[in-house]
């Protein structure tokens, strides 16, 4: 047999020899392989894959992480997001917008996992316009927050300082030429917790403490519900409802209550927040603290998006 036959042969041993299932995983190319997509209990899919990669994901520090932590509350009138909406009230017809954003600063934890400590900062303005008065703005409201924020598993946390400052619309001191102004503004340090018994519904209640307050008294309660896609949606969306009981000082506790119904969409990029539309209905001491003495029944349409 000539020489190059015995190698032939020897090439298709070595091809078609069965591979030994221990020595395969221990073989150098190992810890090369792409990671898993099962668990000891069965395939992971969704939400229940990221909580899976977490526990294999080392935790590091992390300039600029995409995502959030701790989100904003979906019915909550007072923290930034971008979103308008068209409410009837006693009052009249007006639509209230907010203009804000949201930037995560740094993290330590697992680099594309909802788990972890991360500090953000986040910012906005929020405007009523009177629609009997063609759009004139009768308030602004201007916030920011730095909040510091950590998640493991179903749990979250956080703790933070805010600023609001309320400003009466030129429009309205112009009709309304004898009214006093109000300066009202509130610094406030807060601390909230939130849990998820399903990726699904979110469970929250926070209290706030102002620092240095006019018009504002320090203490601040608020509690609530949000259920809605916890997975990317695709064009079709998913339903969402949400809740939120706010319970101020200056305002005997009495506060205010907040409801949202509708459709929402989730984007598929980590990082990507949540499109909601639907209907809205709130209760109680205005939102614009240029007048937080009022108090309004609204109803109305929304469409909001949050981070």
């Amino acid at each position: 047999m000539n020489w190059y036959r015995i190698f032939l042969w020897s090439l298709a041993a070595v091809a078609f020899w069965p591979i030994d299932e221990v020595s395969a995983q221990t073989s150098p190319m190992a810890a090369y392989a792409p990671m898993p997509l099962t668990s000891p209990v069965g395939p992971l899919v969704g939400s229940e894959f990221n909580t899976f990669r977490a526990a294999q994901t080392p935790w590091l520090w992390h300039v600029r992480p995409q995502g959030v932590l701790y989100h904003t509350y979906w019915s909550s009138a007072q923290e930034p997001r971008l979103g308008t909406q068209i409410v009837r009230t006693d009052m009249g017809t007006f639509q209230d917008s907010s203009i804000g954003g949201r930037v995560g600063l740094i993290k330590y934890g697992p680099l594309n996992d909802d788990e972890g400590f991360q500090l953000d900062i986040l910012g906005g303005a929020k405007l009523r316009q009177d629609w009997d008065h063609g759009l004139d703005v009768l308030a602004t409201d201007f916030r920011y927050d730095i909040l510091g924020t950590y998640a493991e598993g179903p749990h979250r946390f956080k703790f933070g300082f805010y600023h609001i400052s309320a400003h009466t619309g030129d429009e309205f001191l112009a009709r309304n030429p004898g009214y006093v102004r109000l300066n009202f503004f509130r610094d406030a340090l807060v601390l909230g917790y939130s849990y998820y018994p399903v990726p699904e519904l979110r469970l929250y209640s926070e209290v706030g403490w102002g620092t240095q307050t006019e018009y504002s008294e320090p203490w601040e309660i608020q509690f609530g519900f949000d259920y809605g896609p916890a997975d990317p949606t695709g064009n079709f969306g998913a339903p969402f409802m949400s809740m939120n009981v706010h319970l101020r000082e200056e305002l005997n506790f009495g506060g205010n209550i907040a409801a949202q119904a509708g459709w929402a969409w989730r984007g598929d990029a980590l990082g990507d927040g949540v499109l909601r539309t639907g209907v809205y209905f709130y209760d109680g001491g205005t939102p614009h603290q240029s007048f937080y003495y009022e108090h309004e029944t609204q109803w109305g349409w929304g469409l909001w998006y949050d981070f």
